[in-house]
């Protein structure tokens, strides 16, 4: 694990994206035109063993599958794992560089039964006053966690507030960003990014509505970091995230008749991190603290559909209904100490909707329409002990308390157990901040 100082260092000197997947360095080769090539490749390997040790509330409060908006989750909150043994979250990465102006990056993300090529940009090296450039399917850098992959997490689990507002694999989306560092001696990153806003789930999942699908992008997002010298032996970053989602809904058909939602959306969040450095080795003493807060708000346009026609020549016809405002926030704290050489422990405390004005699908005299409710906040407590036998494999033990609440006030609480192993196969490149 790198030092406090280490990370800083990584910080202050921060000119290109820092890859946080390990690579295998291959040898380079100049190709025709005289630069030089260089290929890594890397491969991360994990598996997880999934026990549901009392079963309790599969999903918070508005955000469940069962009602008519669900921000295109379409899952309980079951991690998709089996009780048993999983195949977990697995990578292959391809990582090039031409002569010193272009990085480009492929990712590829597997498990037993699906295969999907989850990061693929180019970023520039060489632009002038601290600027880089980055296009291509990529995590957005709204936050901390978001842009950060399963290797980088201090727990086995991604955090809710990123899940549920912004979807299953967090914000990941195919757009270009641009970020500047500032020549100053405090570590200042600003950056922008527009994104085409095609993912499934999330604050921009959109459902063919009854207004034409508005053209890419659909979201625009800012974000702002700092990180102060604190000494040689601590290191922070704090950060504000931004962004706005230019049309954002969902539509339900029954038979003869229909309901839908659009509109648009925004959001915004705080994060921060604190890393302690106590200079013993093999991380014993080290320790962390970091924390995430987001609150988005949907303004949502209703629409009540009645099909007119006969036979084949049969259409849709929507009427506007009353408008609706959707507010939902979640934040996540979490604490890692190192308490011995190679091992850590780890505690994380969430809360989901503690302001929850959610959309819910209700039925009033046979016909469904949505209604704006009020619901109660859920929370996720969580304990984890890592070893890393060495700095490219670690297993991870981890005890989860669900304390959920549905969308009838009902509260009940579900424990599961989850042993992670993870390995990255090559040499092990330095982790993000």
């Amino acid at each position: 694990m790198l030092s406090a100082r280490h990370h800083r260092n990584a910080l202050t000197g921060l000119t290109v994206l820092a890859c946080a997947t390990p690579a295998l360095a291959a040898a380079q080769a100049p190709d025709d035109s005289g630069s030089d090539w260089g290929l890594d490749i890397s491969l991360i390997l994990e598996g997880i063993y999934y026990n549901e040790m009392s079963e309790g509330i599969d999903t918070p409060a508005g955000f469940d599958d069962g009602h008519s908006h669900d921000h295109g989750h379409g899952h309980d909150h079951d991690h998709s794992f089996d009780d048993g043994f999983n195949l977990g979250h697995n990578e292959l990465v391809f990582e090039a560089d031409l002569g010193g102006l272009l990085d480009g990056t492929l990712m590829i993300g597997f498990d037993d039964s699906d295969i999907e090529a989850e990061e693929a940009y180019l970023t520039t090296r060489s632009l002038p006053a601290g600027l880089q450039l980055k296009a291509g399917k990529f995590l957005s850098d709204i936050g901390y966690i978001n842009s950060r992959h399963v290797h980088d997490w201090d727990f086995v689990d991604r955090p809710l507030v990123n899940e549920y507002l912004f979807g299953d694999h967090g914000l990941q989306e195919i757009g270009v960003q641009g970020t500047w560092v500032a020549p100053t001696e405090t570590y200042t990153r600003l950056g922008v990014e527009l994104l085409q806003g095609d993912q499934d789930g999330g604050i921009a999942a959109f459902d063919d509505g009854p207004v034409s699908e508005k053209s890419g992008p659909r979201i625009a997002t800012a974000f702002a970091r700092v990180g102060p010298d604190f000494g040689p032996d601590h290191a922070a970053r704090f950060g504000v995230s931004g962004g706005y989602v230019t049309q954002t809904g969902v539509t339900e058909i029954h038979g003869d008749h229909g309901h839908a939602l659009e509109g648009d959306a925004w959001f915004a969040g705080l994060d921060a991190v604190y890393k302690y450095d106590s200079g013993r080795a093999y991380g014993h003493g080290d320790w962390n603290v970091k924390g995430e807060y987001f609150y988005v708000r949907r303004d949502l346009d209703q629409f009540d559909g009645h099909e007119h026609g006969h036979g084949h020549h049969t259409h849709m016809h929507w009427e506007s209904a009353d408008s609706l405002t959707e507010k939902q926030d979640g934040l996540y704290v979490e604490g890692i100490y190192g308490f011995a050489p190679r091992w850590q422990a780890g505690l994380r405390t969430e809360a989901l909707g503690l302001t929850n004005d959610a959309v819910e699908g209700s039925h009033h005299h046979g016909d469904e329409y949505f209604t704006i409710e009020s619901m109660d906040t859920s929370y996720r407590h969580s304990a984890q002990v890592t070893f890393r036998p060495v700095e490219p494999v670690f297993l991870r033990a981890q005890l989860t308390q669900n304390d959920f609440v549905d969308d009838h006030g009902d509260r009940d609480r579900g424990l599961e157990f989850m042993f992670q192993v993870n390995v990255a196969l090559g040499a092990h490149g330095a982790h993000r901040f």
